[in-house]
């Protein structure tokens, strides 16, 4: 655990994003950026990982993460992505979307450049803006309403609405190919969005076996687009093929309460990294090596598996570690990577081989040594 940093930042939070690097320049991620709820007050704060003082890191030593600008946020912030190297969409409790430029020019400040008021709501009051995604200039964000909302950062009004999207909370969003998007929702559907299409409805809807239970969380493969992961109320880890099935292709025992976050390493995909309520936060490791118990347990035997044949006629090769059916076993590794922790680990984001998570017991902790 000597590589974590702990900073204790007297307030809960609730989001946490590495700001994106050039993938040119084998630059380390050095500016992450949080935001808080329940709070009497909520912010959004931008923070360096960058120590100034060049001895201490030849002793091996690196600080802890140092606030450089922070700005008030209306609401719980529910929601948190980088549109590009200087602005900052958030999604809130109030319905709002709000894109915040950060200036690191001389003086480092935070303020808002463009702001959309009651982005969802409901006919007499305001609904939480639960999620969102970011290509920009585009941002997609979805709420407690059932819409779905296409924004474009250089234009003011809004590109498109789904308005009935869904007749439950959609949780979260993400893309699946550049005119695609992916919802979870409440009771235990996962779906298929095209934006190239002119109809309101969704061109797939994936669920959940029998229980109804809601999905809180989903990521996409970086490299293999049809391999989609969630997580849910019941604390599992489901892992989806959107070419094929309507349900989970496996599911795995990762948490003993809501998962909060999912995300795929995304520069090496075979890692995989899960938080929770219970306070806990996991790496999965797909191993190649040992191909022949893939989800047959784990290093700490958390895990069950239902895990369906691998496509007929698949190439073995190209069939991903996390879709490994009973004809070609991988394996499965699960490490806890914080210590014991009893207050929920809300949100996680990854980038080489750093990691951050923001808690409810007011702490941000940095791993600068993730082995990916």
């Amino acid at each position: 655990m000597e590589s974590i940093n702990a900073k204790y930042v007297s307030q809960k939070i609730n989001k946490t994003r590495w700001r994106p690097v050039s993938q040119s320049t084998l630059q380390q991620p050095d500016i992450f950026v949080t935001g808080s709820w329940d709070n009497e007050e909520n912010r959004i704060s931008v923070w360096s990982i960058v120590n100034q003082d060049t001895s201490a890191i030849e002793d091996g030593f690196e600080g802890d993460p140092q606030l450089l600008c922070d700005q008030k946020h209306d609401g719980d912030v529910l929601d948190l992505q980088f549109l590009d190297q200087e602005r900052i969409v958030t999604a809130s409790s109030t319905g709002a979307v709000t894109i915040y430029r950060h200036h690191q020019s001389n003086n480092q400040t935070i303020s808002v450049s463009k702001h959309w008021a009651r982005a969802h709501h409901f006919p007499c009051d305001n609904a939480p803006c639960t999620g969102l995604v970011c290509s920009s200039p585009e941002i997609v964000t979805v709420g407690q309403d059932g819409r779905i909302v296409v924004f474009r950062a250089d234009q003011e009004g809004v590109s498109r609405v789904i308005e009935n999207a869904d007749s439950s909370t959609i949780h979260a969003v993400t893309y699946l190919r550049t005119t695609e998007v992916l919802t979870v929702n409440s009771i235990g559907q996962l779906k298929l969005w095209d934006f190239r299409q002119p109809s309101d409805s969704p061109s797939q809807i994936f669920s959940l076996f029998g229980d109804r239970v809601p999905l809180h969380c989903v990521d996409r493969h970086p490299n293999q687009q049809h391999i989609v992961a969630t997580g849910g109320q019941d604390g599992m880890l489901c892992v989806w093929d959107v070419r094929q099935g309507k349900t989970p292709f496996s599911l795995m025992e990762a948490h003993s309460a809501e998962m909060w976050e999912v995300h795929f390493h995304p520069t090496n995909p075979d890692h995989l990294f899960t938080c929770s309520e219970d306070g806990s936060l996991l790496h999965w490791e797909t191993s190649h090596s040992d191909i022949n118990s893939f989800l047959q347990g784990s290093r700490n035997n958390s895990m069950m598996s239902h895990s369906a044949m691998a496509p007929a006629g698949g190439n073995q090769s190209l069939i991903s570690a996390w879709l490994s059916g009973d004809s070609s076993k991988g394996r499965l590794e699960t490490t806890h990577m914080l210590p014991s922790q009893t207050l929920s680990v809300n949100s996680l984001d990854v980038l080489g081989q750093y990691l951050v998570c923001g808690t409810d017991g007011e702490a941000i902790f940095v791993n600068r040594q993730v082995p990916v």
